[in-house]
């Protein structure tokens, strides 16, 4: 019910405000001039300054647009009460009481627009939370968005909260994202209302809050779910309001939404800021042009005081840039002589190189004219030489096969020869021992006859003694006849080893004179087989002439393939040194390159420098010759000779400071005292046109 209630209460009151809004009007219009002639009073080159004005003045001019837009909306209802209200007040009945409504609302939205601008404006400075005017400015924006919102129906009870609606603008424009997810973190907020609430303030400290409402009336489509038909969003008026939003974008804002309690705000429109009392309002604006007065006093002290330091910090940058710019030439001059002299040099390497590859290819040619024939002949050779190796090897195989046989068969004699001699030292053992024997049979046989002397000699003896030893001469008797038999054995034995040693010389001198003509074929084999042997190894020598003679061309071959390589390597060495000559010339090309652009920049930063410096002296001739005049001492325009009334209102020319009329000053051009394009004259427009045109 607190909800609903102010709409009908604007409803009612509606006459009453824009009687008061008529007559609030033209001392606002009094007051805008007022902010006029003090901008234009101000100096133009103060740069701080310009962007508080120009926000001033944009925001003055949408109001009026949304003024003229709205005037026709309200033409009829003006007009109706300002005539005999008896006649002409027609009843309640015959009227939709959504469109008064919305025509309330309307009118309501832009009387807290334009205070709360006007408020801001006159401050000065960042609002906070607990500024009535823009208290009342979200009360009213509230009342807007509530106007036809459906009644949604739950378990709990019925909810109407402008959240819903809110939430569309998360999908449709993704840079709202950041605000949404805040107001969803925040702890304080547990209804949609205060979150609603808190998502409008972060918008206006955005400055994107007529963006986001424009993206969201574009969609009527989707506000259909949240609104009835003949809703304020839902009409043109809403379109109006998102008009009048932009305006915002003047303020700065700086609001703390945590500590809120946004949730239990109570919304109820405070008609005493827009309806006052005229004396009071008469005093009031006396006080305020009194204080305007005062400020600009020491607005126009600080700024002389902000240009005589921004003349000083000019003129010491004047002289830096001359200083710099003569530094410039000169190394402009350097840099000149070094390309030039690097031209010259690129040159001298361009024949250089060109002389170089001439004669590399030239070399190249004849060696591989050389190469190929010395490789031809190589092969022939190579092939001649190959079937040679390989009949030679076959013959050598041969000859090799047959000299192991011979070996063979020589081995073979040698171990006859051995077996020869083994046996002929066991028959020189046999005769040496059997002469042994008969040496021994021979002592033996003298001992025998030294012991017969001896026995003939004691028989002489005992023969005197015979008698007594007849019986011991029988025995020796015996004895004899036993000796003479054994005697008679040896002497067989000995004849039967003469015998036999006869046989054995006789075996031997055989065996001998065997072994001798043996010896004697062996030895005429030998013979035969030193003689092969020498035709063997003077054939060998041959071959190993003949093979030192192909090893003598394959070396020399060798040579010639060495030579060969070297000559190649030789020529890869001058491709490479080719290739470092071309990379070198390249890395020149690139230095060349790299100091044209130094030059081109170092050409385009001497432009840059001299506009900065015919910019400056602009800025000084403006600042010294250039008068800013005033409103009271131009009674005509300066082109047209056209004098000024309420139709042809005057105009400064920012480059000059005369004041020119509609048409001759409906140009604009950026300056560089001024961070946007501004209002310049026709003779300042094509000036400045011709010498950007001969800078660039």
């Amino acid at each position: 019910m607190a909800d609903e209630d102010p709409n009908t209460k604007v409803g009612e009151d509606a006459p009453t405000k824009e009687e008061d809004l008529e007559a609030t009007e033209p001392e606002q219009d009094a007051v805008v001039n007022n902010s006029d002639e003090v901008q234009k009073d101000k100096p133009a080159d103060s740069s701080w300054s310009a962007p508080i004005l120009s926000f001033a003045r944009k925001a003055t001019e949408t109001l009026s647009s949304v003024n003229n837009y709205s005037a026709g909306l309200k033409a009829s209802d003006s007009q109706q009460h300002s005539c005999d209200s008896s006649d002409t007040i027609k009843p309640a009945g015959m009227k939709d009481p959504a469109a008064v409504e919305r025509s309330n609302l309307l009118s309501m939205m832009k009387l807290s627009i334009k205070v709360l601008i006007q408020s801001s404006l006159s401050l000065g400075r960042t609002l906070d939370s607990e500024y009535p005017p823009l208290q009342q400015f979200f009360v009213v924006l509230e009342h807007c968005l509530k106007h036809g919102l459906k009644v949604k129906k739950s378990f709990i009870g019925q909810n109407k909260s402008i959240w819903a609606p809110l939430e569309l603008i998360e999908k449709l424009c993704p840079e709202s994202a950041d605000i949404a997810t805040s107001v969803r973190d925040m702890p304080g907020l547990k209804t949609g209302l205060g979150r609603a609430r808190a998502w409008l303030h972060l918008a206006l400290m955005q400055k994107k809050i007529a963006d986001y409402m424009k993206v969201l009336i574009n969609r009527r489509d989707l506000l259909g779910e949240f609104y009835e038909p003949g809703s304020l969003i839902l009409e043109e008026e809403g379109a109006v309001i998102v008009g009048m939003l932009v305006g915002l974008n003047v303020i700065d804002a700086n609001l703390c939404v945590k500590g809120e309690d946004l949730d239990s705000q109570v919304c109820v429109i405070d008609f005493s800021l827009y309806l006052k009392d005229p004396q009071t309002t008469e005093t009031t604006q006396d006080d305020s042009k009194m204080t305007a007065i005062l400020d600009q006093k020491h607005y126009i002290e600080e700024l002389n005081r902000h240009l005589s330091c921004t003349v000083t910090d000019l003129q010491a940058k004047m002289d830096s840039l001359e200083k710099t710019n003569g530094k410039l030439i000169e190394e402009l001059t350097a840099a000149t002589d070094r390309i030039n002299a690097l031209r010259e040099e690129q040159e001298q390497l361009k024949q250089e190189n060109a002389n170089i590859l001439q004669t590399s290819q030239r070399k190249e040619e004849v060696t591989l004219q050389d190469s190929q024939v010395e490789l031809e002949t190589y092969r022939q050779t190579r092939q001649g030489l190959d079937e040679l190796y390989n009949v030679v090897w076959k013959q050598y195989k041969e000859e090799k096969r047959i000299r192991q046989e011979l070996q063979k068969e020589l081995e073979l004699q040698i171990g006859l020869k051995q077996e020869m001699e083994v046996a002929m030292k066991l028959l020189e053992k046999d005769t040496h021992e059997k002469q042994d024997t008969l040496g021994a049979l021979r002592q033996q046989l003298d001992q025998v006859k030294n012991l017969n002397l001896q026995m003939f000699n004691k028989a002489q003896e005992s023969d005197r003694v015979a008698q007594r030893k007849v019986e011991e001469m029988l025995q020796l008797e015996k004895k004899m006849i036993q000796m003479e038999a054994s005697m008679k054995e040896l002497e067989q034995r000995l004849q039967n080893s003469e015998n036999l040693c006869k046989n054995t010389d006789e075996s031997q001198n055989e065996l001998r004179s065997e072994m001798k003509g043996k010896v004697n074929a062996l030895q005429k084999r030998l013979a035969d087989l030193d003689t092969l042997r020498a035709g063997l190894e003077s054939e060998l020598s041959t071959e190993k002439e003949q093979r030192q003679n192909l090893q003598r061309e394959l070396q020399r071959e060798q040579d010639n393939s060495t030579e060969l390589c070297t000559q190649l390597q030789q020529l890869q060495g001058l491709q490479t040194e080719l290739l470092e000559l071309r990379h070198e010339k390249k890395q020149l090309q690139q230095l060349c390159e790299e100091q044209e652009k130094a030059l081109q920049e170092m050409g385009l930063h001497l432009s840059q420098s001299k506009l900065k410096m015919e910019d400056f002296k602009e800025v000084n001739k403006a600042l010294k010759g250039h008068a800013w005049l005033k409103d009271d001492e131009a009674t005509q325009c300066k082109q047209c000779q056209k004098e000024f009334s309420i139709s042809r209102r005057k105009h400064h020319c920012r480059n000059c400071g005369d004041i020119y009329c509609n048409s001759c000053s409906s140009n604009e051009l950026a300056l560089p005292s001024y961070p946007r394009p501004v209002r310049v004259c026709d003779v300042c427009h094509s000036l400045l046109l011709q010498r950007s045109t001969t800078g660039s």
